[in-house]
């Protein structure tokens, strides 16, 4: 017999907030005040990872903490400053998370994002009402890494088996699964082939809520 999951674990940025734009020229800005630049290709391909694992992706090497701290302080004050004017709601989002709550079903962000940025995004968007914890991956081992998924389950109480996981990356993505629970991945940053690893993929949140819950077949 199908049924709704215990809890839903969101991803924040490129999930809820489409904020991916604001994080690129972010980072481009930040890196360049440093003599170092970055392509969108490298961008994209490694979008939902923490900042440490990104900063070294995009240097080609592993700073020290010096460089990595300043860069990286920059790069949040940045993105920070800008995105309550870039960023804006993915279309119908709001939709799920009302219904989600309505349902009593509850809910968290598991972001690889560091918690200011959260709050920040929480604070412009008025998105606090919706969720029941916030829980920041930014010192945990990043996407692909379960760990932030598996933390806001231990905090939730909860088996991994009974959240179910929104994303819109391919390591958040493949963090949900290591991590034992069930994906919908919305195709926003990624094309639907780079997120096949996913239970089901929905074009946008116009598919509705109940129709994708059901679509994992979830059993009691």
């Amino acid at each position: 017999m199908r049924h709704l999951p215990k809890a839903i674990l969101w991803d924040l940025d490129g999930t809820i907030i489409d904020s991916t734009e604001c994080h690129y020229q972010s980072w481009v800005n930040a890196l360049k005040s440093h003599g170092y630049s970055i392509t969108r290709d490298l961008f994209n391909a490694n979008f939902g990872r923490n900042n440490q694992t990104s900063l070294s992706i995009f240097l080609g090497f592993k700073p020290d903490p010096k460089l990595s701290n300043q860069i990286i302080q920059e790069k949040e004050h940045l993105f920070r400053a800008e995105v309550p004017e870039i960023g804006s709601m993915v279309p119908g989002v709001n939709t799920w998370l009302t219904t989600a709550k309505q349902m009593g079903i509850r809910q968290a962000i598991a972001s690889s994002a560091g918690m200011k940025n959260i709050t920040t995004m929480f604070s412009v968007f008025e998105l606090l009402g919706y969720f029941d914890l916030l829980v920041s991956g930014a010192n945990l081992p990043a996407k692909p890494e379960p760990d932030v998924f598996l933390a806001a389950a231990d905090l939730l109480k909860l088996p991994p088996e009974g959240c179910v996981v929104i994303e819109d990356s391919v390591a958040g993505v493949e963090a949900a699964k290591r991590a034992g629970m069930a994906c919908i991945a919305v195709v926003t940053s990624h094309v639907k082939s780079q997120l096949a690893s996913a239970d089901i993929i929905v074009d946008d949140f116009t598919t509705p809520f109940l129709d994708a819950i059901r679509s994992l077949g979830l059993d009691d």
